[in-house]
């Protein structure tokens, strides 16, 4: 059985997750509105928080949407974006994930979004591990992790057991 160790637990996610608020509100105070999509299901969940913490700091507006595809193979199946293309045209969006590993899944994401004027488009991650093989980066960043490729960075966000941990 491989040994867990735990990273962060929820409360400094949580700090993260608020710091994170203001890198967003600091480079967009601007904005009436910023747009920020969540990837799957933790992406989702991260996006939501997010958008909490920059109600409490400002008067920007935030829209939620959600991303879904196949993170393993995502040239095998199309992207869904539960927004219609009007509703993000030239405006910021931020798409937010748990970790950053290889850069795939972010990369697929942000293809969805190049056919599509925009004011920007920032990535944010909770983890970044640095072993990047696509030209992608993240450009609000909680936390970079040094790890092995070995290594597996595993973030639960719902239950008893909530925080980031590394197997």
């Amino acid at each position: 059985m491989t040994a867990k160790s735990r990273i962060l637990d929820i409360h400094e996610i949580n700090h993260k997750l608020k710091r994170l608020a203001w890198q967003v509100y600091e480079k967009n105070s601007a904005e009436k509105e910023i747009i920020i999509v969540g990837i799957s299901d933790r992406g989702l969940i991260l996006a939501n928080q997010l958008a909490g913490y920059i109600l409490e700091i400002s008067n920007i507006k935030t829209k939620i949407s959600h991303l879904e595809l196949d993170k393993d193979s995502p040239y095998n199946k199309e992207v869904t974006l539960n927004l219609a293309e009007k509703e993000y045209i030239n405006k910021v969006v931020i798409i937010v994930d748990d970790v950053l590993n290889s850069g795939k899944t972010l990369m697929y994401s942000a293809k969805h979004f190049l056919t599509t004027p925009l004011t920007s488009l920032s990535v944010m991650v909770l983890v970044d591990r640095n072993h990047n093989c696509y030209p992608i980066k993240a450009d609000y960043i909680g936390l970079s992790l040094a790890t092995t490729l070995q290594e597996y960075v595993n973030v639960v966000l719902k239950g008893d057991n909530k925080g980031i941990y590394l197997s």
